[in-house]
């Protein structure tokens, strides 16, 4: 167990976690943290950066404590586990505002979850903003995004506001904050992948856009400088690595997945399930126009080249299934909605569309809620239980219908990663429902493995692309096995449940 390894961290959503991987991309030891999630209104999602900060360096102490000890347990006379760099992923659009001079944080951080900025998104597209958004960016004019979070800030927000006037206001997503935080403000940088969903980065020219700046009344805001993925970000002082570790690999989450599921190639094509899941699709070296409903994106930068990706976004996946839990308590256990709905054949005609903040790819639908269709006095938990399970593959194969829909070669077979890959009956239906391969990877930290594979490949602990591809990757393959026309009848039903929710919007 000892030797060189890469230190990486996955700081999502929920929670962070840190885990050492070690020269053949095993992990040998890992760490969470769980944050808060802050509700103050409908709508609004925050995050304290301060409390993600601590988490940070507290997993990472964690995780490499625990390396040490297993390696001594294993072999009491080998040499300690070495980490060669520190790697970083990272919840995506969620952005921190701080005061340049004083780095202390303006206000929490605006969680992509977050939907505040819809009304400046209407008012941008009602004065024609939206075809330059898109044709600048690749995006869609969509609170989703960055950069209508800080507009908001900077609109309702006295500090935020007096830090731009006054010429100290930065911003930037949470790669840039921790970076910023852990080299005690020497490095203010972010990475191609990052930059590429703000809403504020021309993906052609790759540099910031001072004309989308000064549409969304950003002008004079201090913005990180933009990465290669394998560049020099800095170097960190993590307490347990006994060193300085230079900060190498620094991805978006989604972007980092696709990396570790060595998807370097045009064509490959992979699904993230989290909070919510990002679908994505490499189309090589040149940006290309999306199809509908489905947005352009760096995939990464590697020796300075960018790659890039179609994408399509999904709002609520894993944390549907975490509503059915912690708010209704229709189960106890994720284990235990696979097994309800699994004494079901079907879900009984039931259907959860979950909008709990509008509906994604390749809808763009914000001003609609969550609903629950086809009940009967037969439905009981077990078919609420299956019908959150089933809209997560629904939702999937919108996307990947949208992607077809705009491609020469449809998928041949999609790679999945995230914690609800481990349950077998939702793979096997989403692989129905697509009517394709879905492959499953043993692990499920795919996103931390990215990261460090970008770093470890920096950092020179593997020579190449070729060299990651020898590392061992088992995985699990679901072949489509339902009858079309059984599939067509259920994709009928989830259309039509979508169809009810967006006829019913709120203002």
């Amino acid at each position: 167990m000892g030797g060189p390894c890469v230190l990486a961290v996955d700081q999502s959503t929920q929670s962070t976690k840190a885990f050492v991987f070690d020269a053949q991309g095993r992990t040998v030891a890992k760490a969470s943290k769980p944050h808060r999630q802050i509700y103050p209104q409908a709508g609004y999602v925050e995050h304290d950066p301060e409390e993600i900060f601590a988490n940070f360096l507290e997993t990472c102490t964690l995780a490499l404590d625990q390396a040490h000890m297993e390696a001594r347990v294993e072999a009491p006379q080998a040499f300690p586990p070495d980490p060669i760099c520190l790697s970083m992923t990272n919840q995506r659009e969620t952005v921190v505002a701080w005061d340049i001079e004083t780095g202390e944080p303006l206000h929490n951080a605006l969680v992509w979850q977050d939907t505040r900025g819809t009304p400046i998104c209407r008012e941008l597209e009602s004065s024609g903003a939206g075809a330059l958004v898109r044709e600048r960016t690749g995006l869609l004019l969509d609170p989703y995004f960055s950069a209508s979070k800080l507009a908001w800030l900077v609109r309702n927000s006295p500090r935020v506001a007096h830090a731009l006037s006054s010429g100290r206001l930065a911003a930037g997503t949470v790669d840039s904050w921790i970076i910023w935080r852990l080299t005690g403000g020497k490095s203010f940088v972010t990475d191609y992948s990052n930059a590429s969903r703000t809403m504020l980065f021309d993906l052609r020219r790759l540099e910031w856009d001072e004309e989308l700046l000064e549409i969304f009344g950003l002008s004079g805001l201090h913005l990180p400088r933009v990465l290669s993925s394998d560049a020099d970000f800095g170097t960190a002082r993590i307490l347990g690595a006994g060193k300085d570790l230079p900060i190498r690999g620094v991805m978006g989450d989604s972007h980092a997945a696709l990396f570790g599921h060595r998807g370097w190639r045009q064509g490959d094509a992979k699904a993230t399930f989290g909070t919510g899941s990002s679908l994505m699709s490499n189309i090589g070296p040149a940006p290309l126009e999306p199809p509908e409903g489905i947005v352009l994106s760096l995939a990464w930068g590697l020796k300075g080249a960018p790659s890039y990706v179609f994408e399509g976004n999904i709002h609520s996946t894993g944390y549907t299934l975490a509503w059915l839990k912690d708010k209704l308590g229709i189960f106890g256990s994720e284990e235990e909605a696979e097994r309800l709905a699994s004494e079901l054949p079907d879900s009984g005609g039931v259907y959860i569309v979950p909008a709990f903040s509008g509906l994604g790819a390749p809808y763009w639908e914000q001003n609609i809620r969550a609903c629950i269709t086809g009940l009967s006095h037969g439905s009981d938990k077990r078919h609420l239980a299956r019908a959150g399970i089933e809209s997560i593959a629904y939702q999937i194969m919108d996307l990947v219908r949208a992607l077809d829909a705009g491609s020469k070669s449809p998928l041949a077979f999609l790679h999945v990663d995230g914690g609800p890959t481990r349950n077998a009956l939702l793979m096997q239906f989403l692989a129905d429902m697509l009517g394709i391969p879905v492959i499953a990877p043993s692990r499920d930290e795919l996103s931390a493995m990215g990261s460090a594979l970008m770093g470890g490949l920096a950092s020179g602990l593997w020579a190449g692309l070729p060299a990651l591809e020898a590392l061992p990757a088992d995985a699990t393959t679901y072949l489509p096995s339902m009858e079309r026309s059984a599939r067509d009848r259920l994709a009928e039903g989830w259309r039509s449940a979508v169809a009810q929710a967006i006829s019913r919007k709120v203002q």
